[in-house]
């Protein structure tokens, strides 16, 4: 498998320069791997990125792969890690049966009573939640390096 930088090399010099000249599925993975500036200030990479956005809307849409690069279509995760200290939970939204819910708050369990009262132990445990933070790029794509170690690259398709 090639890497990014292997593509980048086979597309010319700069993954912006030649990202036109590649297929649809490379375009599109070498304007995601832009970080600095983002797709969005790429002017090679808008269309075919808007494209991309518009293609996913149609039924039995497939994502477009770059077989050079041995990718698969990205992974997508919606939610940022809680903060330390908390865990990932559930809020009471969902169907009756939950089981469309997502992960999508931080639970934390705070003991308030002070350790001088002998109160029930389970009428001082408090739980704390609060909504888990979104990713403003839930998108990624885990490109394998020429060491052999992958490079995770978050992007999103925001218009």
């Amino acid at each position: 498998m090639l890497g990014l930088a292997a593509l980048v090399a086979a597309a010319g010099s700069s993954p912006v320069a030649k990202a036109a000249d590649a297929d649809w599925g490379c375009q599109v993975l070498l304007c995601a791997a832009s970080s600095a500036p983002s797709w969005h200030q790429v002017p090679y990479c808008v269309p075919p990125m808007m494209k991309l956005i518009t293609a996913m809307a149609r039924p039995h849409y497939s994502w477009p792969l770059c077989h050079g690069a041995g990718t698969e279509a990205p992974g997508f995760e919606r939610y940022e890690a809680c903060p330390t200290g908390f865990s990932i939970g559930y809020s009471s939204q969902g169907s009756d049966h939950n089981w469309n819910r997502e992960p999508d708050v931080c639970i934390k369990r705070v003991d308030r009573c002070s350790r001088g009262f002998n109160y029930e132990r389970n009428e001082c445990i408090e739980t704390v939640t609060q909504p888990r933070p979104l990713r403003a790029k839930p998108y990624f794509f885990d490109i394998r390096q020429s060491s052999g170690k992958a490079e995770r690259f978050w992007f999103d398709l925001n218009e």
